[in-house]
C-alpha cells in the first residue's frame, strides 16, 4: 500500500460522524457550497446520501445535468468499496492498472476519481456518501474533505 493509500484511510479514521441527521447533511451541503464560492472555482454538484436516501443535492449555478450523473458514477464507487473514491482511484494505480481497465464495472455506472467520501459514523461504519463533483477530481477531493473537516471542527 502505498503512502497516499495509507494517508487517504487515515482521513476515513478522521472523518467520521457521531450522528447524521437530514439538518446535517443540510448544513454540511452548504458548508460545500460556501467552500467552492470561496475557491471562486465555478459551480460544483453535491449528493449527499444516508442508506441511499438522498438527503441534499444540488447543482449550484455553472453545472449542468452531466454533473449529476458524475456525482452518481462517483457515490456507486464509495457504495461498492466503502472507502473513497480517490482511494479506489489510488489503489488500482497501485497494483499498476487504472480502474477504467481492471474494474470490471461499466465505467457509465462508476468512475473512481476523487470527489466522494463515505459517510462513516464512529463505532457503526458507512452508511452513505459525501459526494462533490464539477471540477477536476484534485479539486472535488479537496472540497468534500475541507466541507467534512469544517463540519466536524463546527459541531463538537
Amino acid at each position: 500500500m502505498n503512502q497516499v493509500m495509507k494517508d487517504l484511510l487515515k482521513l476515513e479514521e478522521e472523518l467520521q460522524f457521531t450522528k447524521f441527521s437530514s439538518e446535517d447533511a443540510l448544513n454540511l451541503g452548504l458548508t460545500f457550497i460556501k467552500i467552492a464560492k470561496e475557491l471562486n472555482q465555478g459551480g460544483i454538484g453535491i449528493k449527499i446520501e444516508r442508506n441511499r436516501q438522498v438527503l441534499f443535492s444540488h447543482l449550484m449555478d455553472g453545472t449542468m445535468v452531466e454533473n449529476a450523473y458524475w456525482y452518481d458514477r462517483k457515490k456507486n464507487v464509495v457504495d461498492r468499496y466503502n472507502h473513497s473514491s480517490k482511494f479506489v482511484e489510488e489503489m488500482y494505480k497501485d497494483m499498476g492498472t487504472t480502474f477504467d481497465k481492471s474494474s470490471l464495472l461499466n465505467p457509465e455506472d462508476f468512475q473512481a476519481v476523487g470527489g466522494s467520501f463515505p459517510l462513516i459514523i464512529s463505532n457503526v461504519g458507512v452508511i452513505g456518501s459525501i459526494t462533490v463533483c464539477g471540477l477536476t477530481g484534485e479539486l472535488d477531493h479537496k472540497i468534500c474533505i475541507d466541507g467534512i473537516r469544517e463540519f466536524l471542527n463546527n459541531n463538537k
